[in-house]
This record gives structure tokens, sequence and C-alpha cells, in this order.
């Protein structure tokens, strides 16, 4: 049956150039490593990072959890901000962190692509080189590379962070709403492709230079090694939403194989580094369980929640409101790719600990403003070029706020100044960590 669907497989998706499951050596036909393993047993990370769950709501499943780092805590829900290439999108790292940021992201792809690896591990790593003096996390250089060069991930679109204004854009005549996911890409058209997928791992040319990378999953953790953050994360595939069954069964055992992997070449040189799982599935629940089951029966230290979560956040919060209860309570867990408002609101109460995301910086970029209590307004509205005695958000203490009037920022939006952008994130940035605590606080309380 496997020999047969890796030749169709291969069949299929010759026209793009791209070789796939090899048929001659393939991993569905190896096990998957023993959790029992001697090597599995030897992992042990409670010098450096330690997980305590500080209150379970009596209401929901939501909880309040601190995370402790060689670079500091984290307290738990908590939103994750994205520095794609080492920073946030105009903001800086330091400026950052001073909004109350407590964990950023890094992607390890575009960091491969853009930057000098060696160089950055010669200065003792990421918090050295941008001088972020808090945790971080970077993933494996998976998402990327298979969001970007997928050969199944055709027209699809990431509606992340688009602001009411915006939201009509899919209904263009040439997006296929059929192979749509709520979680993607921005749309960004990358000259980088994949060349191969093996079960060795990934062959890929870089969209800066056109050079050929190759990601495995030994490759991926070297790298982060050197990136030297607190939380890495194992190489996976990402397969988009509406791939065919079969294929994303074969896609989960590879997948499986790769992140075992991963963890055994994190044993061999820790460094003072944690490493979550990815689990995958797609939304099909029953995939989802034996990812659950096997991941979480090797010494990861976290679980991330990764791969498609669905079309929309109507099947994306039923499909996480049946797995999330299979997921080990003993361990954080970080929802991967999705930290927009509504959605955060919608999941912290199934027991979600972190997630993250560009959306805040994006909406500042759309002109969309956030505010502490969950919600959000457009500067660029004529309404606010006469209101000169009031900041963004009342009772805000990020810079922007103590500085400034909405009037102004509105004429910067207006006048396609650069630094608006600054300005805006900045605020946003600091009002998704108030939105962040006050969640904590009502957690707390059960009143969530």
């Amino acid at each position: 049956m496997i020999k047969r669907l890796n030749k169709d497989l291969n069949k299929n998706l010759s026209n793009f150039g791209i070789r796939y499951y090899s048929s001659k050596k393939s991993l569905y036909d190896t096990p998957l490593p023993d959790p029992n393993g001697i090597e599995f047993k030897e992992y042990n990370s409670s010098d450096y990072f330690k997980f305590e769950i500080i209150h379970q709501s009596t209401k929901s499943n939501a909880r309040v959890t601190k995370i402790t780092t060689p670079h500091g805590e984290i307290l738990q829900p908590n939103f994750v901000p994205v520095g794609t290439i080492g920073s946030i999108k105009f903001l800086d790292p330091v400026s950052t962190k001073a909004v109350g940021s407590q964990l950023m992201f890094v992607n390890t792809y575009h960091m491969i692509v853009n930057a000098d690896l060696n160089e950055i591990e010669k200065v003792g790593g990421l918090h050295s080189f941008i001088n972020y003096q808090n945790p971080i996390i970077t993933d494996s250089g998976g998402f990327q590379v298979f969001s970007m060069g997928h050969p199944e991930r055709n027209g699809n679109t990431d509606t992340e962070g688009t602001d009411e204004d915006d939201e009509d854009f899919l209904n263009q005549n040439n997006l296929d709403l059929t192979k749509r996911e709520l979680k993607g890409m921005s749309g960004k058209k990358y000259p980088g492709s994949i060349v191969s997928i093996t079960d060795d791992g990934v062959l890929f040319k870089s969209y800066k230079s056109q050079e050929k990378i190759t990601l495995s999953p030994e490759s991926s953790i070297q790298y982060q090694k050197q990136l030297g953050a607190d939380i890495i994360v194992p190489f996976d595939e990402l397969p988009p939403y509406h791939m065919d069954q079969n294929k994303i069964i074969q896609s989960l055992h590879r997948t499986h194989h790769w992140e075992a992997r991963s963890l055994l070449q994190h044993i061999k040189d820790p460094r003072k580094q944690a490493i979550y799982n990815v689990i995958h599935g797609g939304v099909d629940v029953d995939l989802r369980k034996q990812s659950i089951d096997y991941l979480c029966s090797l010494p990861f230290d976290g679980v991330g929640i990764g791969g498609s979560l669905g079309k929309d956040r109507k099947e994306m919060h039923s499909l996480l409101s049946q797995i999330i209860p299979m997921i080990p309570k003993d361990r954080p867990n970080h929802l991967l790719g999705i930290g927009d408002l509504e959605s955060v609101l919608q999941i912290i109460p199934l027991g979600i600990d972190s997630f993250d995301s560009s959306y805040p910086t994006r909406a500042a970029r759309h002109g969309s403003i956030l505010t502490s209590d969950g919600n959000r307004y457009l500067i660029k509205k004529s309404i606010y070029k006469s209101i000169h005695n009031e900041p963004l958000e009342k009772d805000c203490d990020c810079p922007t706020c103590k500085n400034y009037s909405k009037a102004y920022i509105h004429h910067l939006f207006k006048s396609n100044e650069q630094i608006f952008y600054t300005l805006a994130t900045q605020h946003n940035l600091r009002a998704m960590a108030k939105i962040m605590k006050n969640q904590r606080d009502k957690i707390m309380a059960n009143e969530i």
C-alpha cells in the first residue's frame, strides 16, 4: 500500500519538478524510535528549565503558569511577538522588552538566509547579538520552507492581522477559497523554492541568493544551537489544509521520525535549551491523538500545536476543544502561528498557554490600533484628526501614549511617515501585553 502511495505521489508531483517521497528508502517501513530508548531516558532539563502551574481556573480549562529559563521568567497565558530576523518590524529588541514582551519568537529559516550564524554563535547567540535580555524561542524553519514552496500549497493567503477595511480581499476572484486556511503565509512572493523533499530532509533555494540550503532534523537543531534560544523546536513537515488524507498520514509518520531525530540531536548537546514537540494531524482528531500519544511519550519539555488548524476560527476552536484535553498538563503548551485578538480570547479558556503571531505589528502597519480591553479602531478615520488632547488609549503607559496625541498619529499615518509604524507598533505590543495580564488576572479570580 505504501509503495503504491509513494509511486502515485511521486507521479503527481513530478509536474512541479520536485522529488517527494522516496519509494526506495521509506520511513514508512521503519519503526518509530522507541520512547524507552536509553538516549531519551538520559535527558533531563530540570536544572535550567522549570514549569509550574500557578492556578487552574474552576470555571474553564484556562490556567496561569510560569516558565523559568536561563534568561528570565514567562508568565502565561502570554502572547509572543514574532521577530522574523531578530527584530520586530519597526521596533528594536530593547524597546520590545520595554513594552512588556516576555518572550520573542525568531524564525530560524530567515536567520539562515539573511545572517551568518557562525558570527552570531561567536558572540554568544541571539541574546547578545540582538540585545534582547529576555527568553527567546526559535522555530525549526519547516513552517517557512513548506509554506513558501510546498507543491500543494497554492492559493493560500494569510488573513491574520487584517483590519475590517481590508477583509473584502477574501472575495477577490483570483483567490481559491476552497484552498484557504486560517493559518498560512502572508501571501508574499519569494523566488526561493523547494528543490526536493526526501526522508532525510528538504533541499531549498534561498530567496535572497538562490543558494541551495539543506534543512534536516539534525541541521535544523544545529542551526538553533548556534542561535542559542531558550526554547527550540524540532523539524517537521507542514502539509496544507486541503491535502489528501493518505498524504497527511504519510506526512505525519515522517514528521514523527523527524521530531524524534531532532530530539536525539538536541540531547547530544543541550546547551541549557528546552525543546518543544510539535503535534500534527491536520483537522483529523484521531490523527492528532496519534501524534500526541507518540510525541508526548518522548521527553520533550513542552508541547507545540502545529500544522493546519482549519479554514476558520470555528473549525480551529472545535479542533482545539477536542485535542487540548489529550495533552499532558504537566508541560507548557504553545499554539504556533495564531495570535489575533478574536482567536486568542476564544482559546485561552481551552487551556492554551502561549501563542505567537505577527498580528499586532501587522495590524499597526494597517493603521489598526489595539486597546487593552480587547478592542481596536482605525486611526486613519477622519474623526481622529482633531483629537489633540487624547493619546491612542487613555491610561496607557507606552511611550507613544505618553508623548503623542491621536491627531498626531493620524497625521503621520495619512502622511505615510515611517515613524508612524514604530509608534503604532510600540503601542499595539504594549496593548497585547496588558490584555494578557488582564486575562491572567481574570483566570486567577476564576472569571475565565
